[in-house]
Parts: C-alpha cells; sequence; structure tokens
C-alpha cells in the first residue's frame, strides 16, 4: 500500500509529461518552431524532435534559396506596355529632340544652298524709317488715347452721379463699338498701312476694347457694392476697427479713389486684361532680371525676322503658282513645307512675346502676378490648350463673358459656345483685316473646335435655372 501510494503520483507527472510533449508536438507540426518553444522544459525527447524540426525546416529554406538562386524569371509587365509602371521616357524625348534638330539643320542647309542668304535686318529697319513722319500705324496707335480719355471720364461721373447707369452704358457701347471700327476703317481705306503695321494696329485697339470693358464691369461691381455697404452704414460703424487693419487699408486704395489718370495708365500698360483696384505688386525692380529679358526680346525678334525672310519667303513665294494653278497635290506639298518653319516660328514668338516681353514690361511696372501661361505643352485636349497657353485671355473671358453668362441663366454649351464665337470673331478681325482678305478661314477653325453634344445634353444644358448675380472683383 505504500509503494502504491509513493509511486502513484509519480505516475501520473509522468503520463501528463508524456501528454504535454505529445501535444507540443503537434502544435509544433502545425504552427513551428515558436508554439513548442513554450514546452523545452518538458523532456528530453520534445527536445530532440523540436531539434530535428528545426533542422528540416533550415534544410527546406537552403533549398529554397538555391532554387531562388537558380531562377531568372517572375511575374512582370513588358516595360513599354501600358500595365508597367515604367513612365521614364528622358531618353526617347532627347532621342527626339537630336532628330528635330538633324532634320531642320538639313532642311537648313538645303535652304542655303538653294536661295544663298537672304537675311537683312537693314530692310527691315527701313520698312519702319522710310517717311517717319506719315505713319498712319503710329497715328492710330497715339489716337487710342482718345477713347482712354472717354472710358475714365464716363466713369468719373457715373461715381459722382452726374449720369445714370444707362446713360454711362450707352457711353460705353459707343466707345467700345468705335474702338473696333475705327481703325478697321482706316486700315482698309488707306492702302499706305502695311499688313504688319495693320495687325499691330488692329492688336493694340483690340487689347484696349478688353481692358475698358474689364473698366467698366469692375467700377460697376464697386457702385453696387458701394450701395449694399450705405445701407448698412450705421452696423458698420458701431463696429471699431483694430489699428493695425487700419493702417493696412491706408495703402490699399478703395472706390472711387482708383479713378484717377495714373491708376488708368497703369492698367493700360500692365501685362493683364483684368483690372483690379489694387493689383499684387513686387517688392523692387531686379535689373538683372529685366536686362536679361530684354536681351531675350531683342535676339529672339532678330530670329524671327531671320528665319521669317530666310525660310519663310521663299516657300510663299514658290506656292503662288501652284495656288493660282489649283494643282492641290502641289499645294498639299508646300503646305507641309510651311509647317515646320511656321512652327518653329511659333514657338519662339509664343516665348518671346508671353515669357520674355510680358515679364520685360511686368518688372518694369512691378507687377506681381508673372502666371502669363501654364503647361499648354501637356495638352490632352483642346479645352485644356486653351485654357492654359493665354492666361491673361483666359481669365478674361472667364470672369467677363462666360461667368456672367451663367448667372443670367445661359447653359454651360451656350455660354462656352458664345466664347468660342467671341474668340473666333477676334481671330478673323486680326488676320483678315490687315490682309485686306476676307475668306473666313480663322473663324471657321475656331468654331470647329466646340463641342458637340447630344441632344438631350444640349437642351439640358442650355435650360439650366436661372442663379442670383454675385459680383466678383
Amino acid at each position: 500500500m505504500t509503494d502504491k501510494d509513493e509511486f502513484g503520483p509519480i505516475t501520473r507527472n509522468r503520463r501528463r509529461a508524456t501528454i504535454t510533449s505529445a501535444k507540443s508536438e503537434t502544435v509544433k507540426l502545425r504552427n513551428g518552431a515558436t508554439a513548442a518553444a513554450t514546452d523545452l522544459t518538458s523532456g528530453p525527447k520534445a527536445r530532440e524532435s523540436l531539434t530535428k524540426t528545426l533542422q528540416l525546416n533550415e534544410d527546406s529554406k537552403q533549398k529554397c534559396d538555391r532554387y531562388d538562386k537558380m531562377s531568372c524569371h517572375k511575374l512582370q509587365e513588358s516595360m513599354l506596355s501600358s500595365a508597367s509602371s515604367f513612365r521614364n521616357y528622358r531618353g526617347v524625348l532627347n532621342w527626339c529632340v537630336v532628330m528635330l534638330v538633324l532634320s531642320n539643320a538639313r532642311l537648313f542647309l538645303e535652304n542655303l544652298l538653294r536661295y544663298g542668304i537672304l537675311v537683312d535686318p537693314i530692310q527691315v529697319v527701313s520698312l519702319f524709317l522710310k517717311d517717319p513722319y506719315s505713319w498712319p500705324a503710329a497715328c492710330l496707335v497715339i489716337v487710342s488715347n482718345v477713347f482712354i480719355f472717354v472710358a475714365l471720364y464716363t466713369e468719373r461721373k457715373l461715381a459722382m452721379g452726374s449720369i445714370s447707369e444707362k446713360v454711362g452704358l450707352l457711353i460705353y457701347i459707343f466707345n467700345l463699338t468705335v474702338i473696333l471700327c475705327f481703325p478697321m476703317v482706316v486700315v482698309l481705306k488707306l492702302p499706305s498701312i502695311t499688313p504688319v503695321g495693320g495687325a499691330f494696329t488692329l492688336g493694340v485697339y483690340t487689347i484696349l476694347f478688353l481692358k475698358l470693358y474689364s473698366y467698366k464691369d469692375v467700377n460697376r461691381w464697386c457702385r453696387v457694392r458701394t450701395q449694399v455697404k450705405a445701407r448698412s452704414l450705421s452696423r458698420s460703424l458701431s463696429c471699431p476697427s483694430s489699428p493695425s487693419a487700419s493702417s493696412c487699408m491706408q495703402s490699399h486704395v478703395s472706390y472711387p479713389g482708383n479713378l484717377s489718370l495714373r491708376d488708368m495708365y497703369y492698367f493700360v500698360f500692365a501685362p493683364t486684361l483684368c483690372y483690379e483696384l489694387n493689383f499684387p505688386r513686387s517688392e523692387s525692380i531686379r535689373m538683372g532680371f529685366l536686362l536679361r529679358r530684354l536681351f531675350e526680346m531683342l535676339l529672339l525678334t532678330q530670329l524671327l525676322v531671320g528665319l521669317t525672310q530666310q525660310w519663310m519667303v521663299p516657300i510663299i513665294r514658290s506656292s503662288m503658282k501652284p495656288l493660282q494653278e489649283m494643282d492641290y497635290s502641289r499645294m498639299t506639298e508646300r503646305l507641309l513645307r510651311l509647317a515646320v518653319p511656321n512652327h518653329l516660328i511659333w514657338l519662339i514668338f509664343f516665348y518671346c512675346f508671353f515669357h520674355s516681353s510680358m515679364n520685360f514690361v511686368a518688372e518694369l511696372l512691378r507687377f506681381g502676378d508673372r502666371e502669363f501661361y501654364r503647361d499648354w505643352w501637356n495638352s490632352e485636349t483642346i479645352t485644356y490648350f486653351w485654357q492654359n497657353w493665354n492666361i491673361p485671355v483666359h481669365k478674361w473671358c472667364l470672369r467677363h463673358f462666360y461667368k456672367p453668362l451663367l448667372r443670367r441663366g445661359a447653359g454651360k454649351l451656350l455660354s462656352q459656345s458664345a466664347v468660342f464665337f467671341a474668340s473666333a470673331f477676334f481671330h478673323e478681325y486680326l488676320v483678315s483685316v490687315p490682309l485686306r482678305m476676307f475668306r473666313l478661314w480663322a473663324f471657321m477653325g475656331m468654331m470647329a473646335q466646340v463641342r458637340i453634344f447630344d441632344t438631350k445634353k444640349t437642351f439640358a444644358l442650355i435650360f439650366l435655372p436661372k442663379k442670383k448675380n454675385v459680383y466678383i472683383i
């Protein structure tokens, strides 16, 4: 009895140890060496089984590593496939640039061998210096100051209340209409005005038209805001302003303090079409930046003249005979030959005008907003191109034409079509009048870019509910 009682507990402990070691082996086989590591103290058999399992795992890992070293394939897409994540094509771009330079160099060398050197800057200068006292284009630009004075005088009378809003609107309609019609009649009637002079004059008057229209709208919005503030004058006077706010407002111009000759001419010469009472201003004029832009303007202007004389003029002269004979194959060939120099001249003109010239004027006037263009070269749609290549015109169309039409209840399609119609009109105005030939090619080219929607969407966009007027300055 005594032996039985003594050995009884020992037997139970051994049974428990055996069961525990078996469980640890099962857990190890299922979950790996981590679960069995908790039962290392269970017995020598468990340790031996754990050691064997670890060795097997190490052997299997070594076999897998050897297999991975021997393998050379994996799941992946081709580099030029759209499903690939590869996006670095800089080498291809450099290659295209090299090919473009080589092809244009060949064309330029061929032009030199065929026509010789045709570049003559003195000839261009002589056109401007010939009979300088009878320059009709320059006289037209000087006369444009009359329309500026009329707009400023009208705004002052409207601010004082001497004339009503209807009378002021009629004066503006007459003034803006004359701005467009007067130079057109002079250019068409005077044969002494060259196409270059006519295009320059009409460009100046077109810019003045857009500027004075913006000047009219912004001052009208200011009068509306002044009337609204006058109704709540007692409430505004009951709230005292802080000294910091009053000192900050001293440097800003408020209506009608902006109706001065200095403010008017600053806006006329500023590189923008949208009027504001307080333009963002830079702290100082950077002479290095100003001289670099001036050097670019002079260099690129000479380059434009040289490319036109050497490359464009001979191709145009050789195209006269196919145009007269209506030889469509040769006409197409001449147009394709004109495509390369025309595109190159357009790019140089864009950089010279929108970057060099406008930054030069902005730096000279300390005009702060230098966003004259965006990344139009990344355009994937026509809409993106027209919204980003000429920011001053885009801002004017959006602020004074597109959004007012939407606020008056017009649909998006109708407003967009109206913007394209106005743009097509000015393109035809600037091309046909100086050349004195009306073919409506520029007008039709612009109107062909209007997006065409299905009938249901068109009616849904045109008949939108009217919105309240919102005046934004």
